[in-house]
Protein backbone atom coordinates (compact mmCIF):
# COMPACT_ATOMS: atom_id res chain seq x y z
CA UNK A 1 0.00 0.00 0.00
CA UNK A 2 1.21 3.48 -0.78
CA UNK A 3 2.24 5.72 2.07
CA UNK A 4 -0.57 8.25 1.71
CA UNK A 5 0.85 10.29 4.56
CA UNK A 6 3.90 11.08 2.43
CA UNK A 7 2.17 11.63 -0.93
CA UNK A 8 -0.45 14.41 -0.86
CA UNK A 9 -0.98 14.15 -4.62
CA UNK A 10 -2.20 10.57 -4.26
CA UNK A 11 -4.50 11.50 -1.38
CA UNK A 12 -6.00 14.39 -3.29
CA UNK A 13 -6.48 12.27 -6.40
CA UNK A 14 -8.40 9.71 -4.35
CA UNK A 15 -10.48 12.42 -2.65
CA UNK A 16 -11.30 13.90 -6.05
CA UNK A 17 -12.41 10.47 -7.28
CA UNK A 18 -14.74 10.08 -4.28
CA UNK A 19 -16.19 13.54 -5.00
CA UNK A 20 -16.82 12.61 -8.63
CA UNK A 21 -18.55 9.35 -7.64
CA UNK A 22 -20.64 10.45 -4.67
CA UNK A 23 -20.58 14.25 -4.67
CA UNK A 24 -19.40 14.45 -1.02
CA UNK A 25 -16.53 13.33 1.22
CA UNK A 26 -16.51 13.02 4.99
CA UNK A 27 -13.11 13.99 6.37
CA UNK A 28 -13.09 11.47 9.23
CA UNK A 29 -14.01 8.58 6.92
CA UNK A 30 -11.28 9.41 4.40
CA UNK A 31 -8.71 9.85 7.19
CA UNK A 32 -9.47 6.34 8.49
CA UNK A 33 -9.43 4.88 5.00
CA UNK A 34 -5.99 6.32 4.23
CA UNK A 35 -4.50 5.97 7.70
CA UNK A 36 -3.75 9.69 8.09
CA UNK A 37 -4.92 12.38 10.49
CA UNK A 38 -8.09 14.39 9.97
CA UNK A 39 -5.90 17.50 10.03
CA UNK A 40 -4.05 16.15 6.98
CA UNK A 41 -7.32 15.59 5.15
CA UNK A 42 -8.50 19.10 6.04
CA UNK A 43 -5.34 20.47 4.41
CA UNK A 44 -6.04 18.38 1.31
CA UNK A 45 -9.61 19.67 1.15
CA UNK A 46 -8.36 23.22 1.55
CA UNK A 47 -6.04 22.72 -1.41
CA UNK A 48 -8.77 21.13 -3.55
CA UNK A 49 -11.13 23.97 -2.64
CA UNK A 50 -8.45 26.50 -3.62
CA UNK A 51 -8.23 24.81 -7.02
CA UNK A 52 -12.01 25.00 -7.43
CA UNK A 53 -12.57 21.25 -7.27
CA UNK A 54 -14.74 21.20 -4.15
CA UNK A 55 -16.45 23.36 -1.58
CA UNK A 56 -15.60 22.81 2.09
CA UNK A 57 -18.50 22.11 4.44
CA UNK A 58 -18.68 21.06 8.07
CA UNK A 59 -16.91 17.71 8.42
CA UNK A 60 -15.77 17.42 4.82
CA UNK A 61 -16.48 18.79 1.35
CA UNK A 62 -18.90 18.59 -1.57
CA UNK A 63 -18.31 18.85 -5.29
CA UNK A 64 -17.96 22.36 -6.62
CA UNK A 65 -21.31 23.65 -7.85
CA UNK A 66 -21.79 23.19 -11.59
CA UNK A 67 -23.26 26.37 -13.02
CA UNK A 68 -26.52 25.63 -14.82
CA UNK A 69 -27.09 26.59 -18.41
CA UNK A 70 -29.80 29.08 -19.30
CA UNK A 71 -33.40 27.91 -18.97
CA UNK A 72 -33.88 27.60 -22.73
CA UNK A 73 -30.88 25.26 -22.96
CA UNK A 74 -31.88 23.19 -19.90
CA UNK A 75 -35.22 22.37 -21.51
CA UNK A 76 -33.42 20.22 -24.09
CA UNK A 77 -31.13 18.45 -21.58
CA UNK A 78 -31.75 15.14 -19.71
CA UNK A 79 -35.20 14.91 -21.28
CA UNK A 80 -35.91 11.26 -20.43
CA UNK A 81 -34.71 11.57 -16.82
CA UNK A 82 -36.77 14.72 -16.26
CA UNK A 83 -39.84 13.14 -17.84
CA UNK A 84 -39.88 10.26 -15.36
CA UNK A 85 -39.49 12.57 -12.37
CA UNK A 86 -42.05 14.99 -13.80
CA UNK A 87 -44.71 12.31 -14.25
CA UNK A 88 -44.17 11.06 -10.70
CA UNK A 89 -44.61 14.60 -9.38
CA UNK A 90 -47.79 15.11 -11.40
CA UNK A 91 -49.24 11.94 -9.88
CA UNK A 92 -48.83 13.50 -6.41
CA UNK A 93 -51.24 16.35 -7.23
CA UNK A 94 -54.63 16.07 -5.55
CA UNK A 95 -57.82 17.35 -7.25
CA UNK A 96 -59.47 20.43 -5.81
CA UNK A 97 -56.28 21.86 -4.33
CA UNK A 98 -54.25 25.04 -4.79
CA UNK A 99 -50.66 24.34 -5.85
CA UNK A 100 -47.60 26.42 -6.66
CA UNK A 101 -45.27 25.28 -9.43
CA UNK A 102 -41.82 26.87 -9.39
CA UNK A 103 -39.93 27.62 -12.57
CA UNK A 104 -37.75 24.82 -13.90
CA UNK A 105 -37.38 22.54 -16.88
CA UNK A 106 -38.53 19.47 -14.93
CA UNK A 107 -41.68 21.27 -13.78
CA UNK A 108 -42.31 22.47 -17.33
CA UNK A 109 -42.31 18.79 -18.29
CA UNK A 110 -44.63 18.06 -15.33
CA UNK A 111 -47.20 20.51 -16.70
CA UNK A 112 -47.78 18.15 -19.61
CA UNK A 113 -48.72 15.30 -17.25
CA UNK A 114 -51.36 17.20 -15.25
CA UNK A 115 -54.77 15.85 -16.34
CA UNK A 116 -56.57 18.70 -18.17
CA UNK A 117 -59.93 17.73 -16.62
CA UNK A 118 -58.59 17.95 -13.02
CA UNK A 119 -60.19 20.74 -10.95
CA UNK A 120 -57.16 22.66 -9.73
CA UNK A 121 -55.82 26.11 -8.93
CA UNK A 122 -52.27 26.49 -10.25
CA UNK A 123 -50.03 29.42 -9.32
CA UNK A 124 -46.66 29.79 -11.02
CA UNK A 125 -43.89 32.31 -11.57
CA UNK A 126 -42.93 30.70 -14.88
CA UNK A 127 -44.32 32.19 -18.11
CA UNK A 128 -43.46 28.94 -19.93
CA UNK A 129 -45.36 26.79 -17.45
CA UNK A 130 -48.30 29.18 -17.56
CA UNK A 131 -48.33 28.96 -21.36
CA UNK A 132 -48.22 25.14 -21.20
CA UNK A 133 -51.28 25.16 -18.89
CA UNK A 134 -53.17 27.98 -20.58
CA UNK A 135 -55.56 25.63 -22.37
CA UNK A 136 -57.00 24.26 -19.13
CA UNK A 137 -60.72 24.86 -18.67
CA UNK A 138 -61.02 23.47 -15.14
CA UNK A 139 -59.99 25.52 -12.11
CA UNK A 140 -57.77 28.59 -12.17
CA UNK A 141 -54.34 29.50 -13.52
CA UNK A 142 -52.48 32.42 -11.93
CA UNK A 143 -49.23 33.79 -13.34
CA UNK A 144 -47.36 36.01 -10.90
CA UNK A 145 -46.26 39.35 -12.33
CA UNK A 146 -42.88 41.03 -12.33
CA UNK A 147 -39.48 40.99 -14.01
CA UNK A 148 -38.53 37.84 -15.90
CA UNK A 149 -35.01 36.55 -15.24
CA UNK A 150 -33.74 34.70 -18.36
CA UNK A 151 -31.32 32.44 -16.47
CA UNK A 152 -34.07 31.01 -14.26
CA UNK A 153 -36.96 31.45 -16.67
CA UNK A 154 -38.96 32.89 -13.78
CA UNK A 155 -40.62 36.05 -12.52
CA UNK A 156 -38.81 37.32 -9.42
CA UNK A 157 -38.62 40.42 -7.23
CA UNK A 158 -40.76 42.22 -4.67
CA UNK A 159 -43.91 42.04 -6.80
CA UNK A 160 -44.32 38.25 -6.84
CA UNK A 161 -43.12 38.00 -3.22
CA UNK A 162 -45.90 40.35 -2.13
CA UNK A 163 -48.44 38.39 -4.19
CA UNK A 164 -47.39 35.08 -2.63
CA UNK A 165 -47.84 36.48 0.90
CA UNK A 166 -51.58 36.61 0.25
CA UNK A 167 -51.77 32.97 -0.88
CA UNK A 168 -51.84 29.61 0.90
CA UNK A 169 -50.76 26.51 -1.01
CA UNK A 170 -51.80 22.92 -0.42
CA UNK A 171 -48.71 21.80 -2.32
CA UNK A 172 -45.57 23.57 -3.48
CA UNK A 173 -43.35 22.09 -6.17
CA UNK A 174 -40.14 23.94 -5.40
CA UNK A 175 -37.25 24.38 -7.83
CA UNK A 176 -33.87 22.96 -6.84
CA UNK A 177 -30.48 24.34 -7.84
CA UNK A 178 -28.67 22.22 -5.27
CA UNK A 179 -29.67 19.83 -2.50
CA UNK A 180 -27.31 18.58 0.21
CA UNK A 181 -28.01 16.77 3.51
CA UNK A 182 -26.13 19.38 5.53
CA UNK A 183 -26.71 22.62 3.58
CA UNK A 184 -30.24 21.74 2.51
CA UNK A 185 -31.92 23.42 -0.46
CA UNK A 186 -29.82 26.14 -2.09
CA UNK A 187 -30.21 28.55 -5.01
CA UNK A 188 -27.81 30.17 -7.46
CA UNK A 189 -29.35 33.65 -7.42
CA UNK A 190 -30.17 35.80 -4.40
CA UNK A 191 -33.55 36.97 -5.75
CA UNK A 192 -34.54 33.38 -6.45
CA UNK A 193 -33.55 32.28 -2.93
CA UNK A 194 -35.61 35.09 -1.36
CA UNK A 195 -38.64 34.18 -3.46
CA UNK A 196 -38.39 30.46 -2.71
CA UNK A 197 -38.24 31.16 1.05
CA UNK A 198 -41.47 33.14 0.85
CA UNK A 199 -43.21 30.42 -1.14
CA UNK A 200 -42.15 27.72 1.33
CA UNK A 201 -43.53 29.76 4.23
CA UNK A 202 -46.98 29.56 2.59
CA UNK A 203 -46.90 25.81 1.88
CA UNK A 204 -48.75 22.97 3.56
CA UNK A 205 -46.68 20.33 1.72
CA UNK A 206 -43.40 20.78 -0.16
CA UNK A 207 -42.25 18.57 -3.03
CA UNK A 208 -38.84 18.86 -4.66
CA UNK A 209 -38.00 17.28 -8.02
CA UNK A 210 -34.28 16.51 -8.20
CA UNK A 211 -32.38 15.03 -11.14
CA UNK A 212 -28.92 13.49 -10.81
CA UNK A 213 -26.81 16.61 -11.37
CA UNK A 214 -28.49 18.54 -8.53
CA UNK A 215 -27.83 16.19 -5.61
CA UNK A 216 -25.73 16.36 -3.56
CA UNK A 217 -24.68 19.84 -4.53
CA UNK A 218 -24.50 23.26 -2.89
CA UNK A 219 -25.29 26.55 -4.61
CA UNK A 220 -24.50 30.01 -3.26
CA UNK A 221 -27.62 30.96 -1.25
CA UNK A 222 -29.41 28.92 1.38
CA UNK A 223 -33.15 28.50 1.02
CA UNK A 224 -34.26 25.87 3.56
CA UNK A 225 -33.03 22.81 5.46
CA UNK A 226 -33.90 19.37 4.14
CA UNK A 227 -36.43 19.01 6.96
CA UNK A 228 -38.55 21.70 5.31
CA UNK A 229 -39.11 19.43 2.29
CA UNK A 230 -41.77 16.74 2.69
CA UNK A 231 -41.05 14.68 -0.44
CA UNK A 232 -37.97 14.57 -2.68
CA UNK A 233 -38.60 12.91 -6.03
CA UNK A 234 -35.44 11.64 -7.70
CA UNK A 235 -34.55 9.62 -10.76
CA UNK A 236 -32.91 6.20 -10.65
CA UNK A 237 -29.69 7.93 -11.75
CA UNK A 238 -29.54 10.18 -8.67
CA UNK A 239 -26.91 9.36 -6.03
CA UNK A 240 -28.82 9.38 -2.73
CA UNK A 241 -26.20 7.67 -0.55
CA UNK A 242 -25.37 10.81 1.44
CA UNK A 243 -29.06 11.15 2.38
CA UNK A 244 -29.29 7.66 3.92
CA UNK A 245 -28.75 9.02 7.45
CA UNK A 246 -31.39 11.76 7.13
CA UNK A 247 -35.17 11.77 7.53
CA UNK A 248 -35.70 12.98 3.98
CA UNK A 249 -38.55 11.08 2.31
CA UNK A 250 -37.11 9.98 -1.03
CA UNK A 251 -39.29 8.73 -3.88
CA UNK A 252 -37.55 7.17 -6.86
CA UNK A 253 -39.20 7.69 -10.25
CA UNK A 254 -38.45 4.79 -12.55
Amino acid sequence: MSDYDAFPEQRQTLIQKILEESGRVVGADVARQLGVSEHTIRRDLQELARRGICKKVYGGAVSQFKQSASFDIRISQNIQEKSGVAQYCADLIRPGTCIFIDAGSTYLSMAGFIPPQMELTVVTNSPQIAAALSGRTQGELILLGGKVYPQTGSVLGTGPINQVRDMLFDQVFIGVCGLDPEAGLTAVYYEDACFKKEVLSQANEVVAAVIADKMPQIARYKVAPCEAIDIVVVSSLTNTESFSRTDVQLRVAE
